[in-house]
């Protein structure tokens, strides 16, 4: 288990540099758009070799496609949403704000997707100290944008 919580680590710490990263090229290519379709290529062929060395590769059968939700084909498009956000917004906010907001909205959101049980999340309930840590997440972005 300790070794999945240092994996979500590292991906907090990817997802601090990555924004700069994207606008770094986007700002070389002079082209944001095509920048933010070379870092989707990118990824997809790290996902493709990583199936590859693991062996999960293959298509599933058209009875497992037609029992996947409707809301889950629109991963790659959230995807695409937080890469052009990089590309267009990162460098003009700075990196703490822009992944405050990123993590702060994340952490709303996801209390209320527990809360309802919603895109597959089983129910855990809004405590009030749930509520109350997304409430300090709001107002140490607040700071960290403001300061």
């Amino acid at each position: 288990m300790i070794f999945l919580y240092g994996f979500a680590l590292l991906a907090g710490i990817a997802s601090a540099i990555e924004p700069g990263q994207n606008a770094g090229l986007a700002k070389s290519l002079a082209r944001p758009l095509l920048a933010g379709v070379v870092s989707l290529a990118v990824s997809i062929g790290t996902i493709a070799a990583i199936m590859l060395v693991t062996g999960q590769y293959g298509l599933p059968g058209m009875d497992r496609l037609a029992q996947v939700p409707w809301w889950a084909w629109l991963g790659g498009l959230m995807s695409a949403g937080l890469t052009a956000a990089q590309l267009y917004i990162s460098k003009a906010i700075g990196a703490a704000s822009f992944l405050g907001l990123i993590v702060t909205a994340g952490v709303v959101t996801s209390i209320l997707l527990d809360h309802f049980g919603l895109v597959g999340f089983k129910v855990h309930p809004a405590s009030l100290w749930r509520i109350l840590g997304g409430g300090l997440m709001i107002a140490g972005v607040g700071l960290v944008a403001r300061f």
